[in-house]
């Protein structure tokens, strides 16, 4: 193992020379590289993470109880202001009790599904023969009124399941990161070009409209009728793999629904299919679900390391990830794998005794799933409003932001968000890593992350480039988002990668360069 590690550090000293423009302390990079894949505590957290925590929907205790844990850890590993901190007000909590569904006629057989985010449960044990409902318009509803009380009810609506032809697990092959790399800055169109048939858009619009005027008009009806259990498919799941969501708002104010089962498409079609045919199917089923209101704030845990240089101590390095999951799985790969990762940067970093020039800060975001809200929250309160592009003093001060949530696949590169100043610096900073397989640098923007949020302000911030492996396929918001969906040879390589992406942007003379800042977005009067 040392004679590995000695021969790939003279490699990395002969080789490095592409870019000499940007000085890179090798010396550095092969310490943080020994910490981070020989000394590695990465699996450790996401172990903590996911299975000592369990789901962390927003909200929910469970996301509360994992944010103290790790607000604790990082005091533990000497962080300084290490605490939770508002960014607003989320709204409902919510969690599940118990779960309990099976067939129980034409034969028994357990019922592969889970109860829709901020739905009721059934207030006890329920068992009903299905009835299986067909309602186009808001007229054909008419037929069930008084008919529905304490009955398991489906929709007759079924997608059948899709197959899939192509790997599951995939990594990035050389052609695709080839295409990245040679991707050019697109320019925002100003009009021209093709427009869109107004008639069809109108056309498309109005079927719309009526789409959701039935549903809301059923979701109504159901309430009304004091429904025991809604029935629904989750969406394209295969192999037992079901997809959660949320089946109402988390508002305050969020209007009653009933209670719902996202059931997976297996289970689901056997249902339909016997309904259809005219067969009679009995469900049992006891579910129960907790709302919490009395703290409606959302949070975000927040830590750093404090900058020692007297003229630089001031500008922040940042990175995160959000903390919360969705509650059918343990939230491993979405967003346990990110959260483990930054944490893991922050000990390689203390382990190695780093002392950084700038201040090194850590946040792991509240209620992303819901839209970002957590690291927004954190932009309005700290750096300014992306709406009117005020902006507060600490904006000037941040040199950037670095953010993991593609799943756990390791890293291949990094997107620069069209921030072209920066490829040079990059390029440099991957070098050390290419026989780790990143190498990749590309103009190009990844989107759903929390590194949006430090964009839309003009700031520079940054997702990495990753390998999907089964992210889509498998494990984003599912009930197969587990631990053991984690590769740890690939978190210990974004670990360590990320850290020495940190130590360079604290140690750099200048802050990274940025952007145009954006315009103020008009607002509707």
């Amino acid at each position: 193992m040392m004679k590995k590690i000695t021969s790939t550090a003279l490699a990395l000293f002969v080789t490095f020379s592409l870019y000499a423009q940007e000085k890179v302390d090798m010396a550095m990079m092969q310490k943080i590289r020994k910490e981070g894949l020989e000394n590695s505590k990465v699996m450790d957290l996401a172990f903590d993470i996911t299975d000592g925590n369990g789901p962390r929907l927003s909200g929910s205790p469970g996301l509360r109880k994992a944010q103290a844990w790790a607000v604790n850890k990082l005091k533990e590993w000497g962080l300084q202001n290490a605490h939770t901190e508002a960014w607003g007000t989320f709204g409902k909590g919510w969690q599940v009790d118990k779960y309990y569904a099976a067939q129980t006629t034409p034969f028994y057989r357990p019922i592969i599904a889970y109860p829709k985010a901020w739905t009721p449960g059934t207030n006890g044990p329920i068992k009903s023969q299905v009835i299986l409902i067909k309602a186009d318009t808001i007229t054909d509803l008419a037929k069930y009124k008084g008919k529905l009380a304490g009955k398991i009810v489906m929709m007759d609506r079924s997608a059948p399941i899709r197959v899939n032809d192509k790997p599951e697990l995939t990594r990035h092959s050389d052609q695709t990161l080839e295409n990245m790399a040679n991707a050019q800055m697109q320019a925002t169109p100003q009009g021209g070009g093709n427009r869109p048939n107004p008639n069809a858009a109108n056309n498309q619009m109005a079927m719309l409209m009526r789409a959701r005027e039935v549903q809301a008009a059923m979701a109504a009806m159901l309430v009304e009728e004091k429904v025991g259990l809604i029935l629904t498919q989750a969406r394209n799941g295969s192999y037992g793999t079901l997809f959660s969501s949320n089946g109402a708002s988390y508002a305050l104010d969020a209007k009653p629904v009933a209670p719902e089962l996202e059931v997976s498409p297996e289970d689901y079609l056997r249902i339909h299919r016997l309904l259809k045919a005219g067969r009679p199917v009995e469900i049992e089923a006891d579910i129960k679900t907790s709302f919490y209101t009395e703290d409606p704030k959302g949070y975000n845990v927040i830590a750093e390391i404090p900058g020692t240089d007297k003229t630089l101590k001031d500008e922040i390095v940042m990175i995160g990830g959000h903390y919360d999951s969705w509650h059918a799985g343990t939230g491993a790969t979405d967003n346990g794998a990110g959260a483990a990762v930054m944490m893991e940067v922050i000990r390689i970093l203390k382990a190695i005794d780093y002392k950084p020039k700038r201040t090194i800060r850590i946040g792991l975001w509240g209620a992303e799933e819901q839209g970002l809200h957590g690291s927004r929250g954190y932009m309005l309160k700290h750096f300014g409003n992306p709406t009117t592009m005020e902006l507060l003093p600490a904006h000037k001060n941040l040199s950037a932001y670095y953010n993991i949530d593609n799943g756990g696949g390791k890293i291949r590169g990094i997107y620069l968000q069209g921030n072209a100043g920066v490829k040079d610096i990059f390029k440099s900073w991957l070098e050390p890593f290419h026989d780790l397989g990143a190498k990749t640098v590309t103009i190009s923007n990844t989107g759903g992350t929390d590194h949006q949020a430090f964009d839309a302000l003009g700031l520079p911030g940054f997702q990495f480039i990753q390998d999907p492996m089964d992210y889509s396929t498998r494990t984003h918001h599912s009930n197969q988002d587990t631990y053991d969906r984690l590769n740890p040879e690939d978190l210990k390589q974004i670990a360590t990668i990320v850290a020495a992406f940190v130590y360079n942007t604290s140690e750099r003379q200048e802050k990274l360069p940025r952007k145009e800042l954006p315009k103020p977005r008009p607002t509707n009067n």
